[in-house]
């Protein structure tokens, strides 16, 4: 048990940082006199109060933590923190008259952190707007990974970092340094989400909205969450030249952040667009989204132009895993809407601030297929599995075939446990999918024009668990439940 005290030491000052988030919302509050500011200073204090009680009774447990720690501390993050972030929810929807149930606060808050973007909340429109201010500023806190903004904090308060860093970091590849130190390699990776975010917010500005709302679909689509202060998510201000700059940023956001920071920092570009994984995100993305235009206009849905516009967006959108809509696509040929949702497990780049089976895995599963397929013809030829210039370790195509097949495992069986409750199918699996990936918007009943409030509180921790799993990569939970972890 007293393995746990250093992780749970650390634990207590990252739920001491979380509880600072909180004067956003209280800023917002106050200024804008939206009636429930006294709230947050309720919510911050019993925050707070936490951290400080588990970093003070166990301050005398300082110790560099190892692997499995990280592993242990990344998941009771992303498991914990939505407590917290939760009691704002409860305590505003409660202060005008539209109390939630624990069970939907604690997905709406864990739908902002781990940047899913699905919703139980209807008229947003109407909520104070410094709740939709936390609502949409929870996924940009998630969308980088909190605990990569801690390895940048806590070697000041004398914890290191760097196994919560490789912990916490996304894909298959977790080891590369970029600079000789964890804490500079998180704080240029912040550096440069936090650079793209106020890009976004300005142009979101300069586009026609207005300062608070630029702040928080910008909030939103950096971290390619998609949480939207409107019941007509994007949709809202029906802006052809706000769509574009929402997929120019979506398009940014979905490609690895590190090769931007290795970019800046050495001040070229060549090595940024030679990335193999990059090429394939973007031509993922951009030819899709051609792919559904073109569908749109050939079957009579719009005209080219809003073909282009409509089918652009909206598969950016979904298959990026931000999850706008500006309209309901539910209502087109059903190959468009499955289609997109299919791309939301692949269409982002390890090291994006997306969801899912990531590009890179799937470029190393096709290269294996090949090398598989030509061994068949030439079994005695040596064919290394190559990303660009560098060979695959056959450790890493391991840990990718184990991946796969505990995230399909996992589709399936959370599936036959919402079919279990009687939900349709098509609403049970994509609402799965959707979940699992991060997404946000599935199929049927959880489609564009509808949100998770339709479900059952049962159907609701489902898709909670589903979420939390598609944050922690699942190996990273399924970890812990394995005897071999908890041997010392």
């Amino acid at each position: 048990m007293t393995d746990m005290f250093p992780v749970l030491r650390v634990l207590g000052i990252l739920i001491m940082i979380f509880a600072l988030t909180m004067g956003l919302p209280l800023a917002v509050s106050w200024f804008g006199r939206d009636g429930v500011w006294h709230i947050y200073p309720v919510a911050m204090a019993a925050t707070l109060a936490v951290g400080c009680g588990l970093w003070w009774t166990l301050r005398l447990f300082r110790r560099e933590l190892q692997p499995r720690h990280g592993v242990m501390l990344v998941t009771l993050v992303w498991v914990l923190l939505p407590l917290f972030a939760a009691l704002p929810l409860m305590l505003a929807t409660h202060e005008i008259g539209r109390p939630m149930s624990f069970t939907h606060a604690y997905f709406e808050a864990v739908s902002g952190l781990t940047t899913t973007g699905s919703t139980v909340l209807t008229g947003l429109d109407a909520l104070p707007v410094s709740m939709n201010v936390w609502r949409t500023f929870l996924q940009w806190v998630g969308g980088m990974g909190i605990l990569i903004l801690a390895v940048a904090v806590l070697p000041l308060l004398g914890v290191g970092g760097s196994q919560l860093f490789k912990a916490e970091a996304a894909g298959p590849v977790k080891d590369a340094k970029l600079t000789p130190r964890m804490t500079e390699t998180a704080k240029g990776l912040w550096g440069v989400y936090a650079l793209f975010s106020a890009a976004c917010a300005l142009a979101y500005w300069a586009g026609g909205m207005d300062p608070v709302n630029a702040l928080m679909y910008m909030f939103s689509t950096v971290s390619l969450g998609g949480l939207s202060p409107h019941d007509a998510s994007f949709g809202f201000y029906q802006s052809p030249l706000l769509e574009a700059i929402a997929v120019g940023f979506m398009l940014v956001a979905s490609c690895n952040f590190a090769l931007y920071f290795v970019a800046i920092r050495k001040g070229h570009w060549q090595g940024f667009w030679g990335d193999p994984e990059l090429r394939a995100t973007l031509f993922t993305l951009v030819g899709g989204g051609l792919l559904v235009s073109a569908l749109l206009w050939v079957k009579g849905v719009y005209a080219p132009l809003d073909a282009l516009r409509y089918g652009m967006f909206n598969l950016v959108s979904i298959a990026t895993t931000t999850g706008y809509a500006t309209v309901d696509y539910l209502s087109w040929p059903v190959f468009a809407p499955v289609f997109m949702l299919l791309l939301s497990g692949v269409a982002t780049s390890a090291g994006s601030t997306g969801c899912g089976i990531k590009m890179v895995r799937m470029l190393i599963l096709l290269k294996q297929a090949r090398r598989e397929i030509n061994r068949l013809v030439h079994p005695r030829a040596v064919q290394p599995v190559r990303l660009g210039d560098a060979v695959v370790d056959n450790r890493v195509i391991f840990s990718v075939l184990a991946f796969m097949l505990v995230y399909g495992a996992t589709i399936i069986g959370l599936s036959m446990v919402l079919l279990l409750t009687d939900l349709d199918p098509v609403t049970a699996f994509s609402a799965v999918i959707a979940s699992v990936n991060c997404m946000g918007p599935g199929l049927g009943s959880v489609g564009p024009a509808s949100n998770y409030a339709v479900l059952t509180d049962f159907q609701v921790w489902v898709c909670t668990l589903a979420m939390l799993l598609g944050r922690l990569e699942i190996l990273s939970f399924m970890a812990l439940l394995t005897p071999a972890f908890w041997r010392r």
